[in-house]
């Protein structure tokens, strides 16, 4: 239970944070080229959107560090496996555990250093330039989606150990669409 709901959680901050960023960076650009309609100006030189661009740039930054985890929890991460697939089944075992056990230890290192860094902030004026935003709000990223990545290592290595599994992701396949007939080929379609 709680894993689907960090899970979800994980999928709908993603995608939330995606979509409104790109809904920002979509409504400055619009705002930059109406300006320059002169029946337009007057209505538009008084909108300020000069925070618009840093905003969203620390909503990617926090898109990319969730979007990490998520990407060790399905398995879409790129690796390069050929010499490991090679290896017979005891010794392939060990190294694919091996290597998620580094991951491990390298994000929970990441995370612990983000979050001495983050605490550090906290007690510090110090904020974003155009938001004002304190700036330790801005890098709790780092500690949350480290963790969460370290988590989602220590998830994969135990399925991996109790199933011999890793998550695989299908590039074919489409969420909610079933096909239940063999598809058409492009000659097929261009008839």
């Amino acid at each position: 239970m709680f894993l689907r709901i960090l899970d979800r959680l994980e999928e709908i901050l993603i995608a939330t944070l995606m979509a409104l960023a790109t809904f920002i960076i979509f409504l400055a650009v619009m705002h930059r080229y109406l300006i320059g309609i002169p029946v337009l100006y007057p209505l538009l030189f008084p909108i300020n959107l000069s925070w618009a661009q840093e905003l969203c740039i620390y909503m990617f930054v926090w898109v990319a560090k969730f979007g990490a985890a998520y990407g060790v929890r399905t398995g879409i991460h790129v690796g390069v496996d050929v010499l490991v697939n090679q290896l017979k089944p005891p010794w392939r075992n060990i190294v694919v555990l091996f290597g998620l056990f580094c991951g491990a230890f390298f994000t929970a290192v990441i995370g612990t250093m983000g979050a001495k860094f983050v605490f550090g902030l906290m007690f510090t004026d110090q904020v974003s330039p155009d938001l004002e935003i304190p700036s330790w709000i801005i890098y709790l990223c780092i500690p949350l989606g480290s963790y969460l990545m370290c988590f989602r290592f220590l998830q994969v290595a135990f399925t991996f150990w109790r199933t011999g599994e890793l998550p695989h992701h299908d590039h074919a396949h489409v969420e909610g669409i079933d096909v239940d007939a063999p598809g058409i080929g492009a000659a097929e379609v261009m008839r």
